[in-house]
């Protein structure tokens, strides 16, 4: 993505408030029907917590940890399914702001479970992708099923 403007800045704007909504903590263009390599999260989850919403564009993880942490993830696009999935701790993102310029931060814990997994959608990838094939199986019929159910209402 090269085009910094006030559409970006309202997609990423539209972004957040649908990610509030769900509610959840992290929403990739893609999820939306963007074709483009922009993230939104904020992990601020503590009732009465101030927000911290940050928006990436063109995320890339240039470090990670050795040292591993297992969160239950869910997604968006997979509603009402979690499942356990392991990342590096920590990891190190670069990435441009909604005016173009050079960002670079480590996350950690949730955080970096957050980014990952938003960068992960960029590039195609889902949290049941790390599943084992019988668990991922078990989840993708659950969708299916929804889905058909969802054609007859």
């Amino acid at each position: 993505m090269s085009t910094f403007d006030k559409g970006l800045a309202a997609l990423a704007d539209d972004m957040l408030a649908t990610m509030y909504d769900a509610p959840g903590i992290g929403l990739a263009a893609p999820q939306v029907g963007v074709m483009d390599r922009l993230l939104v999260m904020d992990c601020v989850k503590e009732e009465g917590g101030t927000p911290e919403p940050m928006v990436l564009v063109n995320p890339q993880v240039v470090w990670e940890s050795d040292e591993r942490s297992v969160y239950e993830e869910g997604c968006l696009s997979i509603p009402g399914q979690y499942a356990d999935v392991e990342r590096p701790k920590m990891v190190r993102v670069t990435w441009q702001d909604l005016e173009g310029k050079a960002q670079e931060q480590e996350f950690d814990e949730l955080w970096a479970t957050c980014v990952q997994h938003e960068i992960d959608h960029l590039d195609g990838v889902l949290f049941i992708d790390y599943l084992k094939p019988l668990k991922r199986q078990m989840i993708t019929r659950k969708m299916q099923k929804l889905k058909r159910e969802q054609a007859r209402e």
